[in-house]
């Protein structure tokens, strides 16, 4: 994949994976999220707003390290979760990282022991991420990269309150919204967690 200074392992599994040129989302995002830089990424359905989400928090990442959580990324339902956790391992068979899902339907027992044991992405819904956080003191301070997949449509569902709580228990991380359209909802929350946020906004005739 055409990306500048992309790691070794990652453009392997994207390869592997038919992945073999980066779309114009994802060359125009890129450098900017590797940067750090806060980022409301905007674009219609099919445009791989969630394969540029899992490319650039396993280049961030890289490999394993420590126990605690590293990468947050929270989506919509038990669905959504499945398939991102699913796309996250492929893109990052080549590397050592630790990858778990949690959902409202899952066992939070069988959750709170697996993240325990150490992790390095994780990735669930809003509502079933508070409810570990809160009841199991999980070290959330470690988390370098904060990410809402579908940012709009959880906005939409009233889960806003619930997502500020998160991000206000992370003092310091790189905050990344991905949305089918930005919202009025989604521009009062970015003004609330964001540091100087960097716009990206594709349309259909892009």
């Amino acid at each position: 994949m055409n990306l500048k200074k992309i790691n070794p392992h990652l453009q392997k599994a994207l390869l592997e994976n038919g992945f073999t040129e980066a779309n114009e989302l994802q060359q125009e995002t890129f450098s900017s999220i590797k940067s750090g830089h806060d980022c409301i990424i905007q674009a219609p359905e099919g445009f791989g707003k969630t394969t540029t989400l899992a490319i650039n928090v396993i280049q961030k990442l890289e490999k394993a390290v420590g126990e605690s959580t590293r990468a947050l990324v929270l989506t919509e339902n038990k669905e959504k979760v499945l398939e991102l956790v699913s796309l996250f391992k492929s893109f990052s068979q080549y590397t050592n990282l630790r990858i778990i899902g949690v959902h409202d339907k899952g066992d939070m027992d069988y959750d709170k022991n697996v993240i325990s044991a150490g992790m390095d992405i994780l990735i669930g819904t809003p509502t079933r991420v508070n409810e570990m956080f809160s009841s199991a003191g999980f070290n959330i301070t470690t988390i370098k990269m904060f990410a809402i997949d579908d940012a709009d449509i959880l906005f939409r569902q009233r889960m806003d309150t619930v997502l500020l709580r998160l991000s206000s228990s992370i003092e310091k991380t790189q905050r990344l919204f991905f949305c089918n359209e930005i919202t009025e909802r989604v521009e009062i929350l970015a003004d609330k967690i964001m540091v100087e946020p960097l716009f990206f906004e594709m349309d259909t005739e892009d």
